[in-house]
């Protein structure tokens, strides 16, 4: 399985596709926005995501109880309105950060969260989307980025199984079968025991999807374990610089912390590698440490072998030491110094 977003091939055997998240991180600068992406790229990201909604295409301005936050969340006492007036990436950036990424060579998508984002968007030309965590239940939105025909990649944070089936239902009804799952958490920062990577595979293999990890968790042990269960995309915030705040700061990776990410997932996909019991060239060099039959005292011509004469011991230039039974009780042909590797032909 696997699909392409751009020229990049995801799943299967593929490098791992590593996606930093703009989110809200930009704090409505747009020169800071650019200093990020390019700190994106210098740390090793293969991809930038945004998010394209506006606090009205998302929510209702309201103050009624319904739209406050009170969810003990790190956004407590805002409401829905003022939390995403505070958060969205003004649209008319986004054509010029995506010419900006691109030019660094960097593949760029976007979150959609209603019909006129994903319009917005197509006009962008944005090679695959992004449905987050809290969109997996609003099916219209998935059926109509789904009949764009580019990769649906789909978060699970809120998704219980019956929600991940409505998703794939959706996209294939609009005949789009390039669909990736990213195991989620929705939990901000995400507590190690909630994250449950061990679903990872199991998505795959119910699902026959791409699967990967949109982590929340403070540091990156957790997406560089995700590797080793088969996640063939890991996305996490990126921010300059967390003391700067912002709504997603919290759990958002400094350019340094993103790098060591980088390169422990990649020295984990070298590390992967294949189904083999053929030994490499250095291991094979390594075989001369294994253990073997040696003669371990002076032998003479006509004089039994026994346990104590011959040993398994290193190094690996004797007889394998299964054949000591076969040995032991046999006589020696002509004397044998101590230290002799044994060979057949001493008996």
């Amino acid at each position: 399985m696997g699909f392409k977003i751009g020229s990049r091939m995801i799943g299967d055997d593929n490098p791992v596709l590593i996606i930093a998240e703009l989110s809200a991180n930009h704090l409505k600068d747009f020169d800071l926005a650019v200093e990020t992406i390019k700190s994106m790229k210098e740390s090793g990201a293969d991809a930038v995501k945004f998010q394209t909604y506006t606090p009205d295409t998302i929510t209702l301005d309201c103050n009624d109880d319904y739209f406050q936050i009170k969810q003990d969340t790190i956004w407590d006492g805002s409401t829905f309105y003022s939390l995403y007036e505070d958060a969205y990436m003004p649209w008319e950036w986004q054509p010029k950060l995506k010419r900006v990424a691109e030019d660094l060579g960097l593949i760029v998508f976007s979150s959609p969260f209603d019909k006129t984002s994903v319009d917005f968007l197509e006009d962008m030309d944005v090679p695959a989307y992004k449905i987050a965590s809290f969109e997996i239940t609003d099916i219209p939105l998935i059926e109509y980025v789904a009949s764009k025909g580019k990769p649906v990649i789909i978060s699970t944070g809120i998704a219980e199984l019956c929600d991940i089936e409505l998703a794939v239902k959706a996209c294939k009804r609009m005949g789009n079968d390039q669909i990736a799952f990213l195991k989620c958490t929705s939990s901000y920062p995400a507590p190690f025991e909630e994250i449950n990577l061990k679903v990872i595979p199991n998505l795959k293999e119910s699902f026959n999807v791409v699967v990967g990890l949109s982590d929340h968790t403070l540091g990156n042990s957790v997406a560089v374990a995700s590797i080793a269960l088969g996640a063939g995309i890991i996305e996490k915030h990126f921010i300059l610089d967390r003391s700067r705040g912002g709504p997603d700061a919290d759990f958002s990776l400094e350019p340094t912390e993103f790098k060591v990410m980088v390169d422990s997932i990649r020295e984990v996909e070298k590390a992967l590698g294949k189904v083999t019991y053929e030994l490499t060239e250095k291991a094979s060099s390594s075989k001369d440490f294994r253990r073997s039959l040696f003669v371990v005292e002076d032998v003479k011509a006509g004089e039994k072998f026994t346990l104590d004469n011959v040993k398994s011991i290193r190094p690996g230039f004797g007889l394998h030491p299964k054949y000591t039974e076969i040995i032991i009780g046999r006589t020696a042909k002509q004397y044998i110094k101590r230290g002799t590797p044994f060979t057949w032909d001493l008996i």
